[in-house]
Formats: C-alpha cells, structure tokens, sequence
C-alpha cells in the first residue's frame, strides 16, 4: 500500500500555488497525497492539476469563536482517524496547532512549518498568549520543524516553543527557476511599483496604497498595481468595500487573484511588500527570480529576502512616510539602478533559494519519519 501523506493549509490556493513541486515530488515516489484544506477556487485544480486528493474541512482562519473552533478541530480529528497518515505537513499557525494537536493525541507523525509567525505573535492579548503556550507543547510532540529565517527560529527558542524537536532551516518555500526566469523591464510608459500579498492589514497593504497616492500627488509618474485574493479568511482582512474605494480614487490599480504572477511582474519594475513580519516572502522571491528587485520593511522575512542596497531596499515598518521615500528614491535613480539591482536579485535566487533544495527536505523527512532517525539539526 503507498505511504499516504497530508499536507494541510487555512487555504487551498496556499497550497496550490505555493506547494505545487512538493506535491507533485510526494506522488513522482509513489505517495498517495490528500491536500486539507477549506474548500475555495483553487481545491479542484489541486486534484485536476496536480494528482492530488482534496479533503474539505470547516475553517475559518479569522474565527476565535470556541464553537466554531471546536467545529474544526473534530472534523480534523475525523479525518485524521479515517485516513491514518504515514506523515502530516502543517502549515499556516492555525494548522500547525490544530492538526498538529490532532496528530499528537492520535500517535501520527506530523512537521509543523513556522512560515512566519503570524497574527499570534504580531498582536498581544490573553488569547494570542495562550495561542503561544498551546503552539510550544504542540512543537514538541512533532517529527520536525521547518523554519524559514534564523529570528522567528530565536523567537520559538527563546519562548520555550521549540524544545528538543529536530529542525530544519530552510530558504522560504523555494522559487521554481526554471518557470520564474529573469525578464526585461518594461520599456516607456510610467515606472511601476506591484504589492502581490494576501490582502490583508498585517501584510502593509494600507500603508502600500497611502504611499502610492502620495507619490502620485506628487506629480511623479507612477503606476501601482495590488494583486491578491479578497476574502482571505484573517482578522486583518481588507474588506472589498475598501478596495472599491482605493480604485474609485485611482490610487492602485487592483487585479484580484491570480494563479500566475509572471505576466503582471513583468510589467513592473520594482516589487514593495510592507509587511509587518514574514517568514520568507514567496513574492519577493519570486520577483528577484524575474529581475525585480524590492522594496521591503525591515522586520524579519522580509529582510531575509533581500540583501540590502544591493538586491532590494527597506523601509520602516507601518511607516508610510519611510516607504514613499524608498519608493521616490528609487523612481528618481531611474531605470539603469533597477536594472543592476534585478541583476543581483536574480543571482542571489540561483545561489540560495533554489526550490529544489525545499522539496528535497520535505522528501528526506518523509523518509526519516520511516526509518524513525532524523538529525537532531539540519541547516540547509
């Protein structure tokens, strides 16, 4: 009988667009994969697409209500029991805890993957702080952590979150470069800034769209565009009423989701993400792999996905005025400093985050789960 693996995700395009390669990797071996996931445009095509398996589940990302949250963690626990995986992936917090809780009570090796820290740990309350306490004992039942920066690695350290559970440190989720290939910029027309995020507070997205209209108040001859999917189930979710706003006034130009961001990377020159943490921004990654360079605040991830002066620039977390001054700074540089800047990003891609190097991990896991050894500590 194949191994039968799980991936879980607060969303179906999380997976979809950012955990194709591992997917498709698990089934070239011979797994059987099945993708948890709440059910959304992108859960078909994970079966259609991919040859994955799609299993619904009742989630609610911003939910905090205990009815609602009770509602969820029972389905996972159904599942879980139906299907008896030989190793579950977590990802996203929520997932990471409540499967991973699940996991633990019903004996079946799970990894959590920390790809930021997410609204628990960028808001304090009595709740988020208990989120935290439940997050640690959750991590120290795992098979394996995967990180993606060295800081949200101190962070689970420092708080008691890690344990002794082997880790991994990874380079994000990885770039295809092979279907992210360095492109020209755009010749004439106006210089163009792209934010491709979820569409979410905790991601900068007002102070992304603040900044845009003070450059073009300024007269400079700007386009902005802001791709990402509305509806995104979060406490910080921005409402499509406010988008509708943001374009009524010709702020930003808003192109909703998308399942391929190359065509609208291409059209831009330089790619702003004012995110308040990361773990490792795909986006960003992403655009450096095209010859884009970014703009991005200076909290962790985001660092992390450039190097400064050199491949990108940062700016102040939620502060518009230092983000316009990036922004105009770099238009007024003009297209040649961009140019260099893309060149390096690209260069830094083929160095260091190679998607490659992600799915051989999650691979190696999965064998060591098998086998019961695995590295106390694996930097990669």
């Amino acid at each position: 009988m194949n191994p039968v693996v799980f991936l879980t995700s607060n969303t179906s395009w999380y997976l979809y667009n950012f955990r194709r390669s591992t997917i498709e990797a698990l089934r070239e071996q011979g797994n059987r994969v099945i993708c948890l996931s709440p059910p959304d445009d992108f859960s078909q095509r994970l079966a259609d697409e991919l040859g994955a398996e799609h299993v619904a589940l009742p989630l609610d990302g911003k939910s905090t209500g205990a009815l609602q949250e009770l509602r969820s963690l029972c389905s996972i626990r159904k599942v879980m029991r139906h299907y008896r995986p030989d190793l579950v992936f977590n990802f996203t917090v929520k997932m990471n805890i409540y499967c991973g809780l699940v996991c633990a009570l019903q004996n079946i090796p799970f990894a959590n993957n920390i790809s930021g820290l997410g609204t628990a740990f960028i808001h304090d309350s009595w709740l988020f702080r208990r989120v935290r306490q439940v997050y640690g004992l959750v991590n120290r039942r795992a098979l394996h952590l995967f990180f993606q920066n060295e800081e949200d690695l101190a962070v689970f350290r420092s708080q008691g979150l890690l344990g002794d559970t082997p880790y991994t440190l990874l380079p994000g989720s990885g770039v295809d470069l092979q279907r992210f290939q360095a492109s020209p910029l755009p010749i004439g027309g106006p210089f163009t800034f792209i934010m491709i995020a979820r569409l979410l507070g905790d991601k900068g997205v007002r102070e992304y769209v603040e900044a845009c209209g003070k450059l073009k108040a300024q007269g400079l001859n700007v386009r902005c565009i802001l791709v990402g999917p509305l509806g995104v189930s979060n406490r910080t979710a921005i409402s499509e009423r406010e988008i509708s706003h943001w374009q009524d006034q010709g702020v930003v130009e808003y192109t909703g989701a998308t399942d391929d961001v190359r065509p609208l990377l291409q059209q831009a020159h330089v790619m702003v993400l004012p995110s308040y943490r990361e773990g490792m921004p795909r986006t960003v990654l992403e655009a450096a792999a095209m010859g884009r360079p970014a703009i991005v605040t200076d909290v962790p991830g985001c660092r992390h996905a450039i190097e400064p002066g050199v491949t990108g620039w940062l700016c102040e977390v939620r502060n518009t005025e230092s983000l316009v001054a990036q922004m105009k700074g770099v238009f007024e540089k003009g297209p040649d400093h961009v140019i260099r800047a893309g060149v390096a990003a690209r260069s830094r891609m083929e160095a260091h985050f190679s998607e490659a190097v992600v799915v051989k991990a999650y691979l190696d896991c999965l064998k060591a789960s098998s086998s019961s050894s695995i590295n106390h500590e694996n930097t990669v």
